[in-house]
């Protein structure tokens, strides 16, 4: 098939799950739970094949990992649909509702925003995450993963078409493009008659691809360069927890830890424990001149390490004046994704709060839980840095949008 006649496909589709009710679709989410669990064996042979190709072609430690698709990650991922098909149903909630001078009560309602396409590297969690939140939210997806899980994602597209199929429900609302060229997904982007919105999740270089070649609205964010200041008077122990959490727990991720400030009142109590914690974890560290000293092991950062997103077990650290030093770090290297602090003032929590422009200020808690699951909308789309028209973790909210209602009695317009 071509890449226009699945996203006609796809079309049609979303027409009947605009419609679905909030029964229906969560009967199709729990066919989709059920059926990759009881498929296991051929979604993990089929994860295999490509993670045998990944090696063979020497592929990072950190990528592999975003490749595995293991029984408990399968498992846990089964469950994230559980917990989607908990969620309320947003479409066709109002808000704002109101009645007006002239008697007519005017208001919102939320609809589904149609096709979504997504367009993604490695993870194949996303295939079944993105394709959940579409289908709870009323919309069609199109999914055009990398090569690098070619085997396992159409092992996954095929299992949540068997599942609708079996719930009564049209298995063309999921469409898997194979993953071929460039031009493949030039073709795909420029559909502005099928497609309502395009979500790139990958490397820096295929977002920037998309969102320059795409004449469909696109939600993105080019990269996550996440950092966390430890500020003056900042505990110890709290600062290295949040550390290791952020560079340590799963490196390869875009709410990873990627550069660590420390205001110099602290740098010579603190720098030397949390070097010989990130040193026993693996983690090369990139130094500036003024945190060099203090930091065994580590190696003089260059200026490319500061703003750099590692996706590794690497992490750039510099010493900064204070809160302002930190603030103008984040301004200059920051991607807008997220940024901590490690703070017991409540007012320089206060003043980071306000002034960092990031999707997810932390106070005293690790970048990791930018993240859709950990702030409770279940599993996510992606996480946008662009503001319009989602900022931050993308849940079932985000893909719809509002429509005006207005509740009248015959009334017509005099002027």
């Amino acid at each position: 098939m071509t890449v226009r006649s699945q996203c006609e496909l796809a079309k049609a589709a979303s027409r009947h799950f605009a419609r679905a009710g909030t029964s229906d679709k969560n009967a199709g989410l729990t066919a989709i739970a059920n059926t990759l669990r009881r498929l296991r064996a051929e979604i993990e042979s089929a994860n295999q094949v490509d993670l045998a190709a990944a090696s063979a072609e020497n592929m990072a430690p950190a990528m592999l990992d975003r490749l595995r698709l293991d029984g408990p990650r399968l498992e846990s991922l089964a469950q994230a649909v559980e917990h989607v098909r908990s969620l309320p149903d947003p479409v066709g909630q109002r808000s704002q509702m109101r009645r007006l001078e002239s008697g007519l009560q005017v208001g919102r309602a939320r609809v589904p925003l149609g096709v979504i396409g997504m367009i993604y590297e490695s993870r194949p969690n996303v295939t079944v995450d993105a394709a959940v939140l579409c289908l709870k939210s009323g919309n069609a997806a199109v999914l055009r993963g990398g090569k690098e899980a070619r085997h396992t994602n159409c092992a996954l597209g095929n299992a949540m078409r068997e599942a609708l199929r079996s719930a009564g429900l049209p298995e063309e609302a999921v469409q898997i493009i194979e993953p071929g060229s460039r031009e493949e997904i030039t073709e795909l982007i420029r559909l502005s008659d099928l497609l309502d919105l395009v979500i790139p999740r990958g490397g820096e270089g295929l977002i920037r691809f998309v969102a320059e070649h795409a004449r469909v609205p696109v939600i993105k964010h080019y990269k996550g360069v996440c950092h966390l200041f430890v500020d003056a008077g900042a505990d110890p122990a709290r600062a290295l927890a949040l550390t290791l959490n952020g560079k340590v727990q799963r490196p390869s991720v875009c709410n990873a830890l990627e550069c660590l400030l420390v205001d110099q009142s602290e740098a010579a109590a603190q720098l030397p424990g949390i070097a010989a914690a990130l040193a026993a974890a693996g983690v090369e560290m990139r130094a500036c001149e003024r945190a060099l000293p203090l930091m065994p092991g580590a190696k003089a950062a260059v200026a490319s390490d500061f703003g750099a997103e590692f996706l590794d077990l690497v992490l750039a650290v510099a010493v900064v004046d204070d809160l302002d030093g930190a603030l103008a770090h984040i301004e200059r290297y920051g991607s807008g994704h997220t940024e901590a602090i490690c703070s017991d003032s409540y007012s320089r929590c206060q003043r980071f709060l306000r002034e960092v422009d990031a999707s997810a200020v932390m106070i005293n808690a690790s970048t990791r839980f930018n993240d859709g699951g950990a702030l409770g909308l279940g599993a996510e789309i992606g996480i946008s840095t662009s503001k319009l028209h989602a900022y931050g973790p993308m849940g079932l909210d985000s893909l719809t949008s509002e429509k005006w209602v207005v509740l009248g009695d015959g009334h017509t317009r005099e002027s």
